[in-house]
């Protein structure tokens, strides 16, 4: 026999009052229940609820304000319980409840945020983070590594390093720290390179016998430095060679670097845009401590890091997640495990094969805020041994 509420309505004294009784009998059988009312007991609850009523109204009429002029039977003691607990009198003054455009990572001026990068001032780095932040604070650092570990320390804030350019192709070296560290990738700039061929005051370019800047600089302007018929001697970043001709008063020495450098170092531009490859973008990473929140608003990219399962096919299967999705994906990079380089496939009469474990870093343009990305990844799981999401950000489209 189940038990069931039945509201009863009563008013008494133009107070209605709802009440609950409780229908003991089946109505299954037919037979009704005869519900018996206690008047004393109604009574009591009457008497309850307008002491309650009561109450409340005392309450209430506390919270209001006087006007003015006039005082309250208690004086001054109204004041003070009012103050006591806590009521604001300016609602302007309450703090406000933050939105999605309060947790963006930082101001978009960068007014307020430190970035290290590789080098020193005048380098491509710097450049690429005063695009991003054109009022940041740069800090140079002397290694790549040390980037890192600034923004870990809590020196900095964020950390952009170049990750890929598009002549002289990936940087190698910043793959794997990012699987060494535990930053978020939280934006990305594509930076053209102008690459300048820079001397003291008053020297001709004809008259120089040496041009100094980083390997890959160079490489990038063979055929200039060829015609001129001079000698390429490395340095560590373009912006060093730049510092090294000016401080030395080397007139028979060159340097290539940015506009920039020239600017800061006080030298003369001899000839600008020298590299082979008019079209030549280098592409930064940001990072910082902790992930933004990503969107569906701006395009986004998001990059991932993942090992896979030794088996015919599974390199396609696990790409073939993306394509199921429409998942359109931008870079592919393998890098071998430093820590097992080599795995055992099979065994034979003659030994095992042993062939090269990899890492393989994948950037696909979707939001991991798209059900599609989410769905993606875990397909991906299925097939992966290791899967870390290095970063969902805002892709960079503007050059």
């Amino acid at each position: 026999m189940a038990l069931k509420a039945v509201p009863i309505w009563v008013c008494a004294n133009h107070s209605c009052t709802h009440l609950r009784f409780t229908d003991l009998g089946s109505r299954r059988s037919g037979s009704g229940s005869n519900l018996r009312f206690d008047c004393d007991k109604f009574r009591k609850w009457e008497w309850c609820l307008a002491s309650a009523q009561r109450a409340t109204r005392l309450v209430e009429d506390e919270k209001k304000p006087l006007a003015p002029g006039l005082s309250s039977p208690g004086g001054n003691e109204q004041t003070q319980v009012t103050e006591s607990r806590g009521f604001h009198k300016d609602l302007n003054s309450l703090p406000r409840p933050l939105s999605a455009a309060d947790l963006s990572p930082s101001p978009g001026d960068g007014s307020k945020v430190r970035i290290a990068y590789q080098g020193i001032p005048g380098a491509y780095s710097e450049a690429a983070a005063l695009k991003a932040y054109p009022k940041c604070e740069t800090v140079p650092c002397d290694q790549f590594e040390a980037a890192f570990k600034a923004v870990e320390l809590w020196l900095v804030d964020k950390a952009i390093l170049p990750i890929e350019n598009s002549v002289a192709g990936s940087i190698h070296r910043n793959y794997d720290l990012l699987l060494c560290h535990r930053l978020h990738i939280v934006g990305e700039v594509q930076l053209v390179v102008n690459h300048c061929l820079l001397g003291l005051s008053g020297v001709r370019k004809e008259e120089l016998k040496c041009v100094l800047s980083h390997p890959q600089a160079l490489a990038q302007c063979e055929m200039a430095l060829n015609k001129l018929g001079v000698v390429k001697v490395n340095a560590d970043d373009t912006a060093g060679a730049a510092q090294i001709v000016a401080s030395d008063g080397l007139r028979d020495t060159g340097a290539i670097a940015s506009a920039r450098a020239a600017e800061i170092y006080g030298l003369d531009i001899l000839a600008e845009r020298i590299q082979d490859d008019c079209d030549n973008i280098t592409r930064f990473l940001i990072l910082a401590r902790e992930p933004i929140i990503p969107g569906t608003i701006k395009p986004h990219k998001t990059s991932i890091v993942f090992s896979l399962e030794e088996g015919p096919g599974v390199l396609f299967k696990a790409l073939a997640v993306f394509a199921l999705r429409e998942i359109n994906l931008s870079k592919i990079e393998s890098r071998p495990q430093r820590k097992r380089p080599l795995r055992v496939v099979d065994d034979s009469n003659k030994g095992s094969a042993k062939y090269f474990d990899y890492l393989f870093y994948v950037d696909f343009e979707a939001s991991m805020a798209e059900p599609r990305a989410q769905y993606a990844l875990g397909h991906l799981q299925e097939f992966a041994r290791f899967l870390r999401v290095l970063g969902c950000y805002p892709m960079d489209t503007a050059l």
